[in-house]
């Protein structure tokens, strides 16, 4: 046979090997792309199965939630409270993750709930704070300071008004900080209330959430009520989230 036909022929017995070797690598990673679609079909399900039995678990429903803002934080989020931020919105408001606010609630008042009314005392200076605060107190018997913090009513007890407690509760790190520190100097406990732009060093337990807006105070004061009479089986009737905040029946759920 000459040696250009036997060339010919090896040349096309090599392409012939080559397309069948190419042909079953197409098959393999059709078969292989399947099997991982089918995997990630299955994770997404599960993910989003998970996401939707978180929601229908919440405290209160994610409308109820959202028109009390209570997920909408500030423009600035400091290193201590990015893990609890989910987005910006257009506007650069960061947005706390809903579910996790709720977790975290929870976790406040399970940690409240380890002290009775006696030991506790909660400060807030921010006026929005005053109605939720206040019935808070009322409900649960913790004595609360709204708008003014008396120097000295931790540290010092040669005064009148001279508490001792075993838990201090803040409504903001920044505003609250003179009693953050009082506490800290005489080592008791803090528990607060962390917006976006707050730092935690002294805090330790943080409740992240909108610490500016009545509205969403009142919602994060009406559960802490509702969860510590329950753990603490008071026998106090439990006022209802309209008590916390006013005009709660004609706000609405952002679009």
């Amino acid at each position: 046979m000459p040696r250009k036909k036997k060339t010919e022929d090896l040349e096309e017995d090599q392409k012939e090997e080559s397309e069948d070797k190419l042909s079953k690598l197409k098959a393999k990673a059709k078969k292989l792309a399947e099997a991982i679609q089918v995997t990630e079909d299955s994770s997404l399900k599960d993910k989003v199965k998970h996401s939707e039995d978180k929601k229908e678990n919440l405290l209160v429903s994610i409308e109820d939630y959202l028109k009390s803002s209570i997920h909408l934080g500030t423009r600035a989020i400091t290193p201590d409270m990015r893990p609890y931020v989910y987005k910006r919105r257009a506007d650069s408001l960061a947005v706390f993750n809903t579910t996790l606010l709720d977790q975290k609630i929870r976790d406040g008042a399970e940690y409240l709930s380890q002290f009775p009314p006696e030991e506790i005392i909660i400060i807030c200076k921010r006026e929005a704070g005053s109605r939720a605060v206040e019935l808070f107190s009322k409900v649960t018997g913790i004595r609360a300071f709204v708008k003014n913090y008396p120097a000295g009513i931790l540290t010092n007890p040669n005064l009148d008004n001279f508490i001792e407690a075993e838990l201090v509760f803040i409504c903001d790190p920044w505003t609250d900080k003179s009693a953050l520190a009082d506490a800290k100097r005489i080592k008791i406990p803090v528990l607060a209330i962390c917006d976006t732009n707050n730092y935690t060093l002294g805090v330790e337990k943080v409740i992240p959430g909108n610490n500016k807006s009545a509205k969403s105070l009142g919602m994060i004061f009406y559960l802490l009520t509702k969860l510590y009479i329950e753990r603490r089986k008071l026998s106090v009737k439990l006022p209802s989230v309209q008590d916390f905040i006013e005009g709660w029946d004609n706000l609405q759920p952002p679009k």
